[in-house]
């Protein structure tokens, strides 16, 4: 189907999809958004010009993106739409668009239920994002898409809205793969140098000095860079709740599993972002890695008095 509309539905207006939404109302898309809290449309100024609707109100339009925190969230949200779905079913074409990082394989088992539900007619996308809440506000969001070639192509134009690097990585699945990776990279390394700064400090180093130093040497990367100043000034404003990393080096576990693949450091991340959570501090940015390790020094070094 070629659209004729640049119209999309949006559910989930928390620090990353507010601002997404916002770059399509200023590239001309008519937006109609819906989320759980109604707190987040009524103090976002940005998306003055959405139209308010329920999840279900959107059975008829061609494109509809999710971004909410996991996969059972979006299945919540959508029951009723999907359910409107097989009654009527919509028009050929339509793009169910899951931009939040989620399972590969659980992503392809709702892409079948959608397709199930709707009678053939709309297909499901993967299109999860990196680049943080700076990226979502300033549009140059990295977006990883699962899709066919055709259904990429229907979508370019709304992801060059929200996105500057849009790539195509495979069948539906493959955007989601995309992301465990990608988050299998930044979580292990904000890791690794939440873990440094602790080291240096407790030997008496200076650990900005430090960071600038390895910012100029092999180690230094955009992970450094972006996250590596709150690390270093311990400071754990959300900018993206830790909790979620914990999830997503969950996914690599699963998708190496069903390949056979050894991952070392994302299992060794997923019991360090677990001990996070046990400590209570899920809710607080990335950067809080840094006092969980803090925490487990403390703890080790009780245990040796």
């Amino acid at each position: 189907m070629e659209w004729n509309r640049k119209e999309a539905g949006f559910v989930g207006l928390g620090l990353m999809g507010a601002p997404m939404a916002a770059n399509l109302l200023s590239a001309g898309w008519a937006v109609t958004a819906w989320n759980r809290s109604p707190a987040a449309l009524e103090h976002s100024a940005a998306l003055g010009g959405a139209r308010v609707a329920g999840v279900e109100e959107l059975r008829d339009t061609p494109v509809i993106i999710f971004m909410l925190p996991d996969l059972s969230y979006i299945e919540d949200a959508a029951a009723g739409l999907l359910a409107a779905w097989t009654e009527t079913p919509p028009a050929a074409g339509t793009a169910v668009v899951v931009m939040s990082s989620v399972s590969p394989a659980a992503v392809q088992a709702f892409g079948a239920r959608v397709a199930r539900a709707s009678g053939g007619n709309a297909v499901v996308v993967d299109a999860p994002v990196s680049g943080g809440t700076q990226g979502a506000v300033d549009g140059t969001l990295a977006i990883m898409a699962g899709a066919s070639d055709e259904d990429f192509e229907r979508l370019r134009p709304l992801f060059g809205a929200m996105g500057s690097t849009v790539r195509r990585l495979g069948p539906l699945g493959a955007g989601s793969l995309a992301k465990a990776c990608n988050q299998l990279i930044v979580g292990t390394t904000t890791a690794a140098l939440a873990e440094a700064a602790e080291l240096a400090e407790r030997s008496g180093l200076d650990v900005a000095a430090l960071y600038e130093v390895l910012a100029g040497g092999l180690a230094g990367s955009r992970v450094l860079d972006n996250v590596g100043p709150r690390i270093a000034a311990k400071n754990y404003q959300p900018t993206g709740p830790a909790k979620f990393m914990h999830k997503d080096l969950s996914f690599v576990l699963e998708s190496a599993a069903a390949v056979n693949s050894a991952v070392p450091m994302a299992a060794a991340g997923v019991e360090l972002y677990a001990a996070l959570l046990r400590q209570g501090l899920g809710d607080q940015d990335l950067a809080v890695v840094r006092q969980a390790i803090s925490n487990l020094s403390d703890n080790t070094a009780d245990k040796t008095k």
